[in-house]
């Protein structure tokens, strides 16, 4: 059953609807306020805080999506350069470091202006988007910082379709 189908009300909350894929998916989650909830999400790489707010202002749903990440002063730069290579293969939302946090960010926001609502299924999959964004490029980062790696041999690794699991 799409999980559409499973929310039938007309002008249901963006939040609720967040409440519900959670749950659906088994995942944990903590609704924070009435506008905001956040999640955490198993990867194959490590396990995703996933948080979702919805501003009533811009008419937004702001979805970040973010792991550690403490990579060595000296390897700044390196991820910086990282992170541009990954943002030219994005093309919904875009990473960011959050250097005080020691925070990998991915960043999305879905514009709902109009008083348009979000079908459960397009919020579903702006989240799976982002854990299978930062599935694909989370290796990509660790060589970078870690790997003595290139970027560009990084991204070769990230861009690869893969084929069977080891």
């Amino acid at each position: 059953m799409a999980l559409s189908e499973s929310i039938l009300e007309e002008d249901v909350h963006p939040i609720d609807i967040v409440e519900h894929i959670a749950e659906y998916h088994d995942w944990s989650f903590d609704r924070i306020a009435d506008d905001q909830i956040a999640m955490a999400v198993e990867g194959q790489w490590r396990t995703y805080s996933i948080t979702l707010a919805w501003s009533a202002y811009d008419e937004t749903l702001r979805l970040v999506c973010s792991f550690e990440m403490e990579p060595p002063e000296e390897k700044i730069p390196q991820l910086h350069e990282a992170l541009n290579a990954v943002n030219d293969q994005c093309w919904a939302g875009a990473f960011t470091f959050w250097a005080p946090q020691k925070l990998m960010i991915y960043r999305y926001g879905l514009v709902l202006a109009g008083g348009q609502d979000a079908s459960p299924d397009q919020i579903d999959t702006m989240i799976q988007a982002a854990v299978l964004s930062a599935e694909r490029f989370y290796p990509a980062f660790q060589l970078v910082v870690w790997g003595e790696r290139s970027v560009d041999n990084a991204m070769q690794v990230a861009i690869a379709e893969a084929y069977g699991r080891a």
